[in-house]
């Protein structure tokens, strides 16, 4: 069994690295776009207007209360053959995007990734103290402007684990890309097990791969976590009254 997870790692090294830079883009693109989007979902969540809140409730409820391959299966084949039924659309410039798996499948985990970081984020946001929001409103400051400097800030002190796991839990839902003919780590892998007709050094090879890169995504996020508990330390540290004088 060595030997074969030997031959798999150097003969098909090519797949397995294309596959590692795909689910790397995927992973990369969903987080950021999947964040950008969840914070204005977050703060409409926690409105006191109940129609602001209505359209991200549903859109969270949904992608949240959804299996992950459902809503892929349903962007892929249901959206993928509305658009091909599109009269010309198949001569069309933009066929060559439409007809392309991978839009679907960032499309799919942005939105999915997106509905999970505003549930998190909302639960950050309402967690920050009311002290310091009341004392940002006594300052005079904007609500834009408290959001910016109060809430945000605390926001991402009080979610980061939870986020640091949304993000892992990312990166393995990538895996399901696969199952669209994308060539991701687990796709590679079972591109390796239909060449050669081994299957464990296939997923153990791409299995190592994954673990690589959740302790370094682990590691670096645990870094900045530091990084912000420290910051948070020294605002109050700063924030503590001096002691008076003692007596001459």
């Amino acid at each position: 069994m060595f030997e074969d997870l030997i031959y798999v790692l150097t003969k098909y090294d090519t797949w397995l690295w294309q596959g590692f830079l795909l689910t790397l883009q995927l992973l990369a693109v969903s987080v950021v776009f999947g964040t950008l989007i969840a914070i204005p979902l977050a703060v409409a969540r926690v409105s006191k207007l109940v129609w602001v809140q209505a359209l991200p409730f549903a859109f969270i409820y949904v992608f949240r209360g959804t299996p992950l391959i459902a809503q892929l299966f349903m962007m892929y084949y249901g959206c993928g053959q509305l658009i091909a039924s599109i009269d010309g659309i198949q001569d069309h410039w933009s066929w060559t995007y439409l007809r392309d798996p991978y839009w679907y499948c960032l499309l799919t985990f942005v939105l999915n990734t997106a509905a999970y970081m505003a549930e998190i984020m909302r639960g950050g946001i309402q967690n920050v103290p009311n002290g310091e929001i009341e004392a940002a409103r006594a300052c005079g400051m904007a609500p834009a402007t408290i959001y910016r400097r109060i809430i945000f800030p605390r926001m991402w002190q009080i979610i980061w684990p939870a986020y640091t796991n949304d993000v892992i839990f990312t990166l393995k839902a990538t895996s399901l890309a696969s199952t669209v003919t994308m060539m991701e780590l687990t796709g590679a892998a079972r591109k390796i097990v239909a060449r050669t007709a081994l299957p464990y050094e296939a997923f153990i090879s791409a299995g190592v791969i994954y673990l690589i890169i959740v302790y370094v995504l682990t590691f670096g996020f645990k870094g900045i976590e530091k990084h912000l508990r420290r910051n948070e330390n020294r605002k109050e540290n700063k924030s503590v009254p001096a002691k008076a004088g003692g007596h001459i």
